[in-house]
């Protein structure tokens, strides 16, 4: 049987019940999410792309596949996601404008910072990532902040 979308996010918040810890990820998983799109639109993409969309790169089609595997567990949650998915993407891309040549590196250093501070966060919890149990708990976090942002506003996912 499939896991629900409440027994993802159930089963990460077991492991993110500390005060210090919710803080650390409320910053630390948006920029991880934001490092791993801007290394993956690093990635050479192949002319033909460009020929069919400025927008067609390994960045964008990954966030299809993001949104889809979201979209799988719960189609409103998706939407959010698909939103936040779209400003990471779009702000890399303005990023890469203004800094050119420093998109690697620059997400390389707030990719070890944030995951030292996600493994202190860890520490101070006294429980392990949830990832690893399972590394689709690296995709459930963001979804995770995203359930609260829909419980504040009150829309149910």
């Amino acid at each position: 049987m499939a896991k629900s979308i409440q027994m993802w996010l159930d089963e990460y918040g077991e492991s993110h019940q500390n005060k210090t810890n919710k803080r650390i990820h409320w910053v630390c998983v948006p920029i991880i999410f934001w490092t791993a799109m801007a290394f993956i639109y690093a990635i050479p993409t192949p002319t033909a792309f460009a020929e069919i969309s400025p927008h067609l790169n390994w960045s964008s089609i990954g966030a299809v596949l993001v949104i889809l595997f979201y979209a799988r567990l719960s189609v409103s949650l998706a939407v959010g996601m698909a939103a936040f998915t779209a400003f990471c993407y779009f702000t890399i891309l303005a990023f890469d404008a203004a800094f050119t040549g420093y998109l690697v590196i620059s997400s390389a250093v707030a990719f070890v910072i944030v995951w030292a501070a996600q493994f202190y966060g860890h520490e101070v919890e006294g429980k392990k990532p949830s990832f690893f149990k399972d590394v689709q708990y690296l995709m459930i976090g963001p979804a995770w902040l995203m359930s609260f942002i829909y419980q504040k506003v009150g829309l149910k996912y």
